[in-house]
């Protein structure tokens, strides 16, 4: 069932949760104020890699005249389609590096390299998913509107069609993103004028988006535009597939909640905090594995900090690790394997009518 009482249901007092909020804050002001040069330079060099990795991956593809030199080069630009989308697009999105005050490397003027519009997505993203994590009803991210992640949602028919449609989802990630962008955006305006106009921008990014890499690229390869553009739909799907397991596995695996709207009557900071604690989860990854997939493995500490720079949240973990443990708090984490495992479990568990046999939880 849903949680409508956070401190009840982990059995804290006023007083503990008001001590975890401290604690919590204690780690958000060391991290701030240490921000620095070397965080600085660490966010221009994964600029200049990720640049550097596109453009060589690109000539290579053209370049080369092998099966296996076009796999080199389209598995590399799968790479940085990656990085560019996780640890730059999503992460600069957030305002990781805004304290930099530098005008390319800012969350109002990055511009990802995907169909979505930034700065929709930064609306259903930041602020519906973020502030109102795993909320029934209010949390557009619960099962993607694709997906049933939750007991607490009622089952209809369409998810039957499950093992299709996570295909779908996974294989189409970014357009996923960008319809979710979209679909906020004209909730939040107000006027048939401001619709129209996101409607537009939506649009507008997307023929740009389709244009550069299924036309233009292609058209600039001369003779070798077929190599062009089947790399870049193969490593726009590779890169959709990347993101989805990273995503899944911070939110849907066994042990994560949801909460019911009730929850937010009157809700403190402690209980905000111990919300996305209790929502999220990690996967254990080495600094490649996490560089690789934007730092999400680390999607628990993400969501107590969304706004502090990636590259911290590895020491970040380790003093939530000690105050989970202080508190006798859940830290959901496990092998990226078994994460996904228990993501798929689930989503294919919760596919057919409650009560339907299936095999139970491990």
């Amino acid at each position: 069932m849903a949680i409508s009482d956070v401190s009840a249901y982990m059995h804290l007092s006023t007083e503990d949760v008001e001590a975890i909020a401290d604690e919590l804050d204690a780690i958000r002001q060391d991290v701030e104020e240490s921000l620095g040069a070397k965080d600085a330079a660490y966010i221009r060099r994964v600029i200049q890699f990720q640049r550097v990795l596109d453009a060589s991956a690109r000539l290579l593809i053209v370049g080369s005249r092998s099966r296996s030199g076009w796999w080199l080069g389209t598995a590399a630009l799968a790479y940085a389609k990656s990085v560019e989308n996780m640890e730059l697009g999503h992460n600069v999105s957030h305002g990781q590096w805004d304290w930099m005050n530098d005008p390319e490397i800012h969350s109002t003027s990055w511009e990802w390299d995907m169909v979505g519009v930034s700065a929709q997505w930064r609306y259903s993203h930041n602020y519906r998913h973020h502030i109102f994590s795993n909320v029934l009803g209010m949390d557009e991210d619960i099962g993607y509107r694709l997906l049933r992640v939750t007991p607490d949602q009622p089952w209809r028919s369409p998810y039957l069609l499950t093992p299709l449609r996570n295909l779908l989802l996974a294989a189409s990630f970014e357009w996923g993103i960008a319809l979710h962008g979209i679909r906020s955006e004209r909730d939040r305006v107000d006027t048939a004028a401001a619709r129209s106009a996101e409607q537009r921008r939506f649009f507008a990014k997307i023929a740009r988006q389709l244009g550069k890499d299924y036309v233009l690229l292609p058209a600039l390869s001369l003779r070798r535009w077929r190599r062009t553009l089947s790399a870049n739909v193969t490593a726009n799907l590779l890169r959709n597939f990347w993101v989805y397991v990273n995503i899944i596995c911070g939110h849907i695996p066994d042990g994560v909640e949801t909460f019911d709207p009730a929850v937010l009557d009157g809700e403190t900071k402690g209980e905000w905090y111990l919300r996305q604690m209790l929502g999220t989860a990690n996967f254990e990854a080495g600094p490649l594995l996490a560089f690789s997939g934007g730092h999400l493995c680390y999607q628990i500490e993400h969501h107590l900090f969304p706004d502090l720079p990636s590259n911290r949240l590895p020491q970040i973990s380790v003093r939530v690790r000690e105050l989970c443990k202080k508190y006798d708090l859940p830290y959901n984490t496990g092998s990226l394997p078994r994460q996904y495992f228990r993501t798929q479990r689930t989503i294919h568990k919760l596919a057919v009518p409650d009560g339907f046999p299936t095999v139970g939880r491990g």
